[in-house]
């Protein structure tokens, strides 16, 4: 069996919104993420739609990663779509506030997560002779903002890590595409809010974010264009956000 998809963090927002979306089109599924119970649901839905295989995954163990790709069942062994979904932002306080094992997570998790599944997902990828790599980064890699800190380094590496993949893989059937994110309700905030129900309400309400479902679409239609086309990098904002001044602090007079 051909075209498999492999999706991490597929468990809740875009990764559960993509599993949906390309199981309606019949893709085979290979999904992972940390939670075996919502994997273990999410795979009883959508198996009377396509082929589902499911593991728990910590992306940031390489040997787990290893492992699992090792031995995924013959008919999931051709993988060639990758969606690097698994990430997550922690705390909205300045760097010098920040928790340094929060900036440890992060990078353990956005960076090293990333390279660990990408490079043992590489040789199957390679085989075939259409295949696309999809790198969730964010509109945090390109612009700064207060408390992005080690979220947007982070999410700046992988952009450029999918521009590196590009220059390597060139003159093979192997696409690689950052996708860059603003603004997008889902369970990604409350993470990074600790919780904080008001705090992620405050932040959504009224403000017509993007939806996972509206990223989902994206990457079908990316992964859906054809074998001659890549799309390098696309950053999508809603229609509610833009650009803000330039912050200028002035000294009061002595």
């Amino acid at each position: 069996m051909n075209n498999c998809v492999f999706i991490t963090g597929a468990t809740s927002g875009f990764g559960l919104a993509c599993a949906k979306l390309f199981a309606q089109h019949g893709w085979p599924l290979i999904l992972t993420g940390r939670r075996l119970e919502r994997l273990a649901q999410l795979a009883d839905d959508l198996g009377s739609q396509c082929p589902v295989h499911y593991a728990s995954l910590d992306v940031r163990d390489s040997q787990q990663v290893a492992d699992l790709v090792a031995d995924l069942p013959e008919n999931f062994k051709q993988v060639s779509v990758l969606i690097n979904n698994a990430g997550l932002a922690l705390g909205t306080d300045p760097s010098q506030q920040a928790k340094l094992s929060d900036w440890h997570t992060m990078i353990d998790t956005n960076v090293t997560g990333l390279v660990n599944v990408t490079h043992a997902l590489l040789p199957s990828l390679s085989q075939q002779p259409v295949a696309s790599v999809i790198n969730l980064a964010s509109i945090a890699a390109n612009w700064p903002y207060p408390g992005s800190h080690v979220y947007g380094a982070s999410k700046a590496f992988v952009a450029q890590f999918s521009r590196n993949l590009r220059c390597d893989l060139v003159g093979t059937g192997v696409r690689v595409t950052s996708l860059e994110p603003g603004l997008s309700e889902s369970e990604f905030s409350l993470v990074r809010f600790a919780g904080d129900q008001q705090k992620y309400d405050q932040l959504y309400g009224n403000s017509n974010a993007l939806q996972p479902q509206d990223i989902a679409n994206i990457i079908y239609w990316i992964v859906s264009q054809p074998a001659h086309i890549n799309i390098n990098s696309l950053e999508v904002m809603p229609c509610s956000q833009a650009w803000n001044n330039f912050n200028v602090v002035k000294q009061s007079e002595s």
